[in-house]
């Protein structure tokens, strides 16, 4: 057996014993009040769209292997019970992002004084240090319809954006509960 199987069988077990030795423990509430921590949570992470393209073909997106053609995810939203839809539609690419903070805020001073009449807790979203966007698009557009394939469809498409690189942003956004 060569050196570098030795040493990685060796990691493999050293790792093994230490889980094996690792137990759960339950902890009563004396012990858990002494803990102390941040509240929050951070994330990164990276969302893919349909970037090869998707899988239909109909006679409203065609064949998506067709380079000419767009197959993206869509979102409509119909804005009035009897009125038509707005579109975001030919989503596609990736956009990457690190350091979105979720936390609880109390906001019991600033806003121009008006955080000590408000005095409750808030959702801070935080912004991410950076957004990566990669070959990521999107159409705006209204629609007669929600969906392509649903009888009488009209689109007209206002506005189609294509993005790719990196944005830096900064600053927190407040989410206020209503009473």
């Amino acid at each position: 057996m060569n050196v570098m199987k030795a040493i990685y069988l060796f990691v493999v077990l050293v790792f093994q014993v230490a889980l094996a030795n690792a137990e759960m423990a339950s902890i009563d509430d004396q012990d858990l009040s002494e803990v102390t921590g941040q509240s929050g949570v951070y994330l990164t992470g990276e969302v893919s769209i349909n970037e090869q393209g998707g899988p239909l073909s109909d006679t409203y997106f065609g064949d998506c292997s067709d380079p000419a053609k767009v197959c993206g995810a869509r979102i409509s939203l119909q804005t009035e019970q009897d009125g038509g839809w707005f579109v975001l539609d030919n989503i596609k690419g990736s956009i990457a992002f690190e350091g979105l903070t979720l936390q609880v805020r109390n906001i019991t001073s600033g806003f121009g004084g008006d955080g000590a009449l408000f005095n409750r807790d808030v959702i801070e979203i935080g912004m991410p240090e950076s957004l990566r966007f990669d070959d990521f698009q999107y159409t705006i557009a209204t629609s007669s319809t929600g969906r392509p394939s649903d009888a009488g469809f009209e689109q007209v498409d206002m506005m189609t954006v294509e993005m790719s690189g990196e944005v830096t942003l900064e600053g927190n956004l407040l989410v206020f509960p209503t009473p």
